[in-house]
């Protein structure tokens, strides 16, 4: 799959969960990420670190903000549509209280310099 190709796609996924959260919450985006399963890989099958890099070009362009939370719901789902197990982990830290979202495969976090099981407490795996 060719790499402008998979920018658009970064692009269009950071629309449609706008497009999604402007009717529904964040339990809702919950139940869509733990229900949305991995595909056999296929002929799309890609790198992963092509599909994070083309997801940060298209955080770049896009007219707004992208938060963690999106970024990783995003990833999550292009990684799985492409045969990667891929899981968001939601963390939090007490103090200074803060929330984050990261993707990881296979144990491994990816591509998130804020992550780290150390500093936050995982509250969810999904």
């Amino acid at each position: 799959m060719n790499k402008l190709r998979l920018v658009f796609d970064s692009y269009l996924g950071l629309i449609a969960h706008d497009i999604f959260m402007l009717s529904h919450d964040f339990s809702s985006l919950h139940r869509q990420i733990r229900s949305f399963r991995v595909r056999k890989p296929g002929r799309d099958a890609a790198n992963v670190e092509s599909v994070s890099h083309a997801l940060n070009v298209a955080c770049t362009f896009y007219p707004k903000r992208v938060l963690c939370l999106q970024r990783s719901s995003v990833l999550v789902k292009m990684l799985r549509r492409r045969g990667v197990p891929a899981r968001m982990v939601l963390g939090a830290q007490k103090l200074p209280f803060k929330a984050h979202a990261w993707v990881e495969v296979d144990e491994a976090i990816l591509d998130d310099r804020l992550a780290s099981r150390e500093k936050f407490l995982v509250l969810e795996v999904c």
